[in-house]
């Protein structure tokens, strides 16, 4: 198998606390992800899954273990070195609203990070790019505050793909939107992927969304990994209790279906017997149950 482009060895996070007292909240986690590939990480609020990420990008501590991009160690390292790797890695952060800055225009939203490495391009590349993800070249004229959540989104996507980075981290990047711009997300975000070959380190609570665009998926509970494998095997076979949950916790159209999941969760929690319960998972708004077994 090919070197991974990212890799994290034996990663722990630790913040300082009040009085000497600390709190480890990331604990020995290890994954690889390769270069094109979708790495999907998941699991309920405060498992740690968005700390992995800021840990990544440098915005959180690393107490120990090591971050490697293309062999090399990223962990800890200075502010300089830091700013170098923006080319390489970027981030889609979760709420469209909050990450664009609502002061200025989307042309300069989109070219301040070119002009902070340095980058050519100028004002073509933010028409291409705004071409790429489906946003008119007068949108470039425009305020975020003119957008709707998915046109904003699309923003921030863009603007992540202007120093052309080899990984993308995706923070819960839909989570914030309706079920049917969720999917014109995850489609755009596939459809990029094809075109730039660029790898996703994609963040979710919801395992049903992340079926939709994986090609593995690794579980979080309380800082550590519980499960990882192919997409479709963790999504619809998986082999630990806590995926099943997340499974089950996944929300379904078809309410019939929604009331066997509510009684097969109470059931779980009371160690009574599951009443029949169908647990797998919505397979995502625009999920084809067979993609992580295509791709």
């Amino acid at each position: 198998m090919a070197e991974p482009i990212l890799e994290l060895d034996g990663l722990d996070v630790t913040f300082p606390g009040r009085r000497g007292h600390s709190t480890t909240v990331v604990h020995g986690v290890s994954l690889r992800l390769q270069a094109g590939e979708t790495l999907s990480l998941v699991g309920e609020s405060g498992s740690g899954k968005t700390t992995i990420g800021r840990a990544i990008l440098g915005l959180a501590p690393v107490s120990r273990g090591t971050i490697r991009f293309r062999g090399k160690v990223i962990s800890n390292v200075p502010r300089r070195e830091r700013r170098a790797l923006a080319r390489d890695i970027q981030v889609v952060f979760q709420d469209p609203y909050s990450s664009l800055n609502p002061s200025m225009r989307v042309e300069d939203i989109i070219v301040e990070p070119m002009a902070a490495a340095g980058a050519a391009g100028g004002r073509q590349r933010v028409r291409e790019l705004l071409d790429s993800v489906g946003l008119p070249s007068d949108a470039a004229h425009r305020y975020p505050r003119e957008f709707s959540g998915g046109q904003r989104q699309r923003v921030a996507i863009a603007r992540a793909l202007a120093l052309d980075p080899s990984v993308i981290i995706c923070d819960e990047p839909t989570s914030a939107l309706d079920v049917t711009t969720q999917a014109k997300v995850l489609t755009l975000l596939a459809d990029l992927q094809k075109a730039t070959g660029v790898a996703y380190l994609f963040i979710s609570h919801d395992l049903g969304v992340v079926n939709s665009i994986s090609d593995r998926i690794a579980v979080l509970k309380d800082g550590r990994i519980v499960e990882v494998g192919p997409a479709r095997q963790v999504a619809f076979s998986p082999s630990e209790e806590y995926t099943r949950a997340l499974q089950m916790a996944a929300p379904v159209a078809d309410p019939a279906k929604q009331r066997q999941r509510r009684l097969a969760r109470a059931a779980a929690r009371s160690g009574g017997p599951t009443p029949g319960a169908n647990t797998e998972p919505n397979a995502g708004p625009n999920a084809d149950p067979d993609k992580s077994a295509d791709r």
